[in-house]
């Protein structure tokens, strides 16, 4: 349950360390279900398996709900090998680290922002990224892995980082918000194009968190959003580069 903030500046204090907390220590929680592949041989099994027509004085057809019915095994996802387990669980440890840092990115900017419309958007992208928060982090376990030691950090830096953006005025906080999210759309296609081919699983994952940023990008965007400058964008694209070749490794 997160605290309700009653407008007093302790609450909203209160509330803005209670996300952190949760951020970089309790267990994800989801709104929405994991996304995921269908295993593999599902979609060719119903198109092949086809009701058998039995001849006239035959034995009846088994029903599709008794034992021995002609009904093709459960299929399964392929199983990775240990090399690949260990890349996609590389992988997505990024992208959970990458989801600690938009956490605390969006937490950050919603505490300076200066319009309660642009605080209330900053929020309601944060909780999509709560959703992808916690499917990173059910996969990584999937994968018999952890997530980065380096989490604590990430959500430290990343939350002033936001606040600078923030203190620079709504419009340049949501120019911030467009440019992470156009950043965030090259890394996550990068990933995609490196997943083993059979890692189905974290491929769907990456999948809609990619379709989710784009949105969170365009609503920024819509919302009045000032381009920033290129110097800006190029010190943005260093800084991830050091978070996601650290988060890889530890």
């Amino acid at each position: 349950m997160t605290i309700m903030e009653s407008g007093h500046p302790l609450d909203h204090l209160i509330s803005v360390a209670d996300r952190a907390l949760r951020a970089m220590f309790a267990p994800a929680h989801a709104s929405r279900p994991v996304p995921d592949a269908p295993p593999a041989g599902a979609a060719t099994a119903a198109r092949t398996t086809r009701p058998a027509t039995p001849d006239a004085g035959s034995a009846p057809m088994a029903s599709a709900a008794s034992p021995g019915a002609n009904s093709p095994a459960p299929a399964t996802r392929p199983v990775l090998s240990d090399a690949d387990r260990r890349k996609s669980a590389a992988l997505m440890r990024v992208n959970h680290s990458g989801e600690v840092a938009a956490q605390a990115l969006y937490h950050g900017q919603s505490l300076i922002s200066r319009s309660d419309a642009t605080r209330d958007m900053l929020l309601r992208a944060a909780l999509e990224e709560a959703d992808h928060l916690a499917w990173c982090e059910t996969r990584l376990k999937e994968l018999d892995s952890r997530p980065s030691l380096l989490n604590p950090l990430w959500y430290c830096g990343s939350f002033a980082i936001g606040a600078l953006a923030a203190a620079a005025g709504d419009r340049t906080s949501l120019g911030f918000v467009v440019e992470t999210e156009r950043q965030v759309e090259g890394h996550l296609d990068e990933h995609l194009a490196r997943l083993p081919a059979d890692d189905t699983r974290s491929r769907a994952i990456l999948n809609v968190m990619r379709t989710d940023e784009i949105g969170h990008g365009a609503t920024a965007k819509a919302a009045g959003a000032t381009e920033l400058p290129a110097p800006v964008r190029v010190l943005m694209r260093h800084v991830a580069r050091v978070m996601t070749t650290a988060a890889y490794w530890i």
